[in-house]
């Protein structure tokens, strides 16, 4: 195949918004902040976990803080019961039996506020640690949603940048033959399409090629395309060749 050098120098003007346009629909399709997200999707279901067993438990110790309040009050309701039927008793045996269940209702009532005093600092404590993973989800939610959309923002602007490269590369392509953009195309599939040969060095696979392989590329024809023998790129040949 011939073309003219300067069609064979646009190959490399295709293949550089080939490239970009690559690079734009990776950034479309895998944003930098997605890894980072499914790390924090992960994080928070298990912060929610470790939330649901701590407001378990916050949620007995309110339970049985609420039980022996409402024991203390029955025990307090019954005392002073008996204090009135103590103020009027008239039998001695009647008020002997009446100071000993107040008594056993004194010491009753003291256990009771003991325990409650108890069961409210465990209640203090499990409210503190839900307040304290409430506030780590807070954290991972807001740093998720902070790069979900930097992540939406990101992708916007590389599907904006992919289409205006697309219509950069239509217009380039329009002035290269259909032949030669068909060569290109057909060996971009699995190489760089086009690459520039630079002192002896195919800069679409990094490779340096044989003297061998030099010297047929010197002897070609200046409109002549030569391809990578390494990578089957075509070979644009400029002053930097070293031929």
């Amino acid at each position: 195949m011939n073309a003219s050098s300067e069609h064979q120098r646009i190959l490399l003007d295709i293949a550089d918004l080939d490239r970009r346009i690559a690079q734009a629909d990776r950034a479309r399709t895998h944003p930098s902040q997605a890894a980072r997200i499914n790390e924090l999707v992960a994080i928070r279901q298990e912060q929610l976990r470790e939330l649901t067993a701590l407001t378990g438990t916050r949620d007995d110790a309110r339970t049985e803080l609420t039980r022996l309040e409402s024991d203390v009050k029955l025990v307090e309701q019954r005392r002073a019961r008996d204090a009135e039927r103590l103020a009027v008793a008239t039998d001695p045996k009647q008020a002997q039996a009446l100071e000993h269940e107040i008594a056993s209702l004194t010491r009753r009532q003291s256990d009771l506020e003991d325990a409650e005093l108890d069961v409210m600092g465990r209640v203090e404590e499990a409210e503190a640690a839900v307040a304290a993973q409430q506030a780590l989800i807070d954290i991972t939610t807001a740093e998720g949603s902070t790069l979900s959309a930097q992540g939406k923002a990101d992708v916007a602007a590389a599907a904006e940048l992919g289409v205006q490269l697309a219509r950069d590369r239509a217009a380039v392509a329009e002035s290269i033959p259909a032949t030669l953009l068909a060569e290109y195309t057909r060996r971009a599939a699995n190489s760089a399409g086009a690459a520039l040969l630079t002192r002896g060095t195919c800069e679409g696979c990094r490779m340096m090629l044989p003297s061998t392989d030099i010297a047929e590329i010197r002897r070609a024809a200046e409109d002549a395309v030569v391809y990578c023998p390494e990578c089957g790129c075509i070979l644009v040949r400029t002053e930097e060749s070293g031929l």
